[in-house]
């Protein structure tokens, strides 16, 4: 190869690019698509947003949120913090100095107009309703015991794991555990829950309509 044409093929070489981040799907069914994407600092995620969906953020950090049409907006997040948005295409960018997990929870029903509000789960807390979703935030001590509640089908996002057992309205007991960073579907139930074991839960509940 020619000296000349090194010398025109380096300068590409050292353009710093942006990486976009792989997504891994976690969940699929005709309630809900779940995806999870880790971003390194300055990584972007890039969505066609052809659906409704809730984003999860597991982590603090600062992220760029672009759209088109739109002007680049820059927000801190704080772990377990929940967004809704509506569809349209966005780019995610990490503009902080740490990785930030994020989950994505892509909503393919039509959605109803019924608001659910804290029917059910009245010592959770609700972080946002709308037509397509309700999302909360579930907290149980390590050794306590929750009163019973009843919960729709629904994706966990679980921030702090524990072990759990739960009691069913007929006197059966069933483990529950979850691990940190576990991502699953549930079916809905009605039940009391006690977390047996020496750690706290946290879980993100995202709830579709």
């Amino acid at each position: 190869m020619k000296a000349t044409m090194i010398s025109r093929i380096l300068p590409l070489l050292i353009i710093p690019l942006t990486l976009t981040a792989a997504e891994t799907e976690k969940v699929r069914n005709p309630h809900a698509v779940v995806f999870e994407d880790i971003l390194a600092p300055a990584d972007s995620l890039i969505v066609r947003g052809d659906l409704p969906s809730v984003i999860v953020y597991c982590q603090p950090g600062t992220i760029e949120i672009a759209a088109a049409g739109e002007k680049a907006r820059t927000v801190a997040v704080q772990s377990g913090e929940a967004a809704f948005f509506l569809p349209a295409a966005r780019t995610f960018k990490n503009v902080g100095t740490a990785p930030l997990r994020i989950v994505r929870i892509d909503l393919p029903g039509q959605g109803i107009a019924e608001t659910w509000g804290s029917a059910g789960i009245p010592h959770y807390k609700l972080l946002l309703e709308n037509r397509f979703v309700r999302v909360y935030d579930i907290r149980v001590a390590a050794a306590a015991t929750e009163p019973q509640h009843t919960h729709k089908d629904r994706v966990v996002v679980c921030l702090s794991g524990a072990d759990l057992i739960h009691t069913m309205p007929d006197g059966r007991a069933e483990p529950a555990t979850l691990k940190t960073g576990e991502i699953a579907w549930r079916l809905g139930a009605t039940h009391v829950g006690h977390n047996v074991g020496k750690t706290d839960l946290w879980v993100i509940a995202i709830e579709p309509k």
